[in-house]
């Protein structure tokens, strides 16, 4: 994207973008002309940016306003962000935190946890920490939980500690001493066992005989069947920071409470987050998704900065949700400091 525009060009806009992240406010080009690095009059500064408007770097939200960054104007600053050199410090202040915190020898989720919650508290945005997936998880114990109408939550509890959860709608009311009864049978029945073996074995009585067992246990299989279903690749995922889209966010950016509320029911649905992320995740460096670029319409008026770590088995993320008017160099310097830090740090008990 840099090589889309001259020097001259790409510094007005990189002076837009720092100045409306530090404001909030659109940019005039007396402000502009005003910063050393640009370096021109102010009469060619507004030549620069009314081809910036014409390029579809910067918008002016109405006549006689200064000039706000578009998504592609970030785009264009974000890139620049990730061709400079990121500082060991803030890995070396994160690792050393997590060992004084979580010990000589953490377990993986309480390191994630940890990280989440530091990240949040740091940039003021959502954090998330995504561990790698774990196909050999073993069950410790499934429970029903009735809600409206004939769904039902399935929350599964994998030794460790790793927890998921997935709602079913089984088209009929169970009251909720039967679901308690048809979850102690699968506990009976499969506690211990690794996941995928659970999933399999419950595919395979549904298959059987239905005069074998009766129609609760025949409710009991559709329900963990439909559950473990993603077994595979399954994630543990933290989410921090939800009360930060409703007090953290500056008042100049503007979100609206439908879409505040489209992305708290998204954290809620963690799998659906986790499927998201995924999408985004498959490369081996930090990656940043800015508004438009997103394929979840949910997310569009956020950025999102992730990093991938490894555990010594697999690869996990941590990472950032926030306004599109997030301070990038903050957010991608500790984003990526924290993933290093997760890395070696899981890494000297291997």
């Amino acid at each position: 994207m840099a090589t889309d525009l001259n020097p001259r060009s790409g510094r007005v806009l990189a002076t837009v973008v720092r100045e409306y992240i530090h404001t909030g406010e659109p940019v005039a080009s007396l402000v502009i002309a005003r910063r050393g690095a640009v370096g021109v009059s102010s009469a060619t500064v507004r030549s620069i940016l009314a081809r910036l408007e014409e390029q579809g770097f910067v918008r002016q939200p109405h006549t006689s306003a200064g000039r706000v960054p578009t998504d592609r104007g970030y785009r264009f600053y974000v890139d620049l962000l990730l061709g400079s050199h990121r500082p060991q410090r803030t890995q070396d202040h994160v690792e050393a935190r997590l060992l004084r915190e979580t010990g000589d020898e953490p377990l993986l989720d309480d390191v994630l946890a940890h990280v989440s919650h530091m990240l949040s508290i740091e940039s003021r945005h959502v954090a998330f920490a995504l561990s790698p997936p774990r196909a050999d998880a073993r069950l410790q114990k499934l429970e029903f939980v009735s809600l409206a109408g004939s769904r039902v939550m399935v929350i599964i509890v994998a030794q460790g500690g790793q927890v998921s959860q997935k709602v079913v709608d089984i088209g009929e009311a169970l009251s909720s001493d039967d679901l308690r009864r048809a979850a102690e049978y699968v506990n009976r029945e499969f506690t211990g066992l690794p996941l995928i073996q659970v999933r399999d074995l419950v595919a395979a009585r549904l298959l059987e005989d239905r005069h074998l067992y009766d129609d609760l246990m025949a409710k009991a299989f559709e329900l963990a069947s439909r559950s473990l279903a993603d077994t595979p690749g399954e994630h543990t995922l933290f989410v921090e920071g939800a009360a930060s889209l409703l007090d953290g966010v500056a008042p100049h950016v503007e979100l609206s409470l439908e879409t505040l509320r489209a992305l708290l029911h998204m954290m809620e649905e963690k799998q659906r987050l986790v499927r998201l992320l995924n999408e985004y995740l498959d490369s081996a460096v930090l990656t940043v998704v800015i508004g438009a670029e997103h394929s979840d319409p949910t997310l569009r008026p956020f950025s999102l900065v992730a990093s991938p770590f490894f555990d010594g088995q697999g690869t996990g993320s941590v990472g950032l949700i926030g306004p599109t008017r997030m301070r990038y160099s903050k957010a991608i310097a500790i984003v990526d400091g924290a993933a290093r830090a997760i890395s070696r740090v899981m890494r000297r008990q291997n």
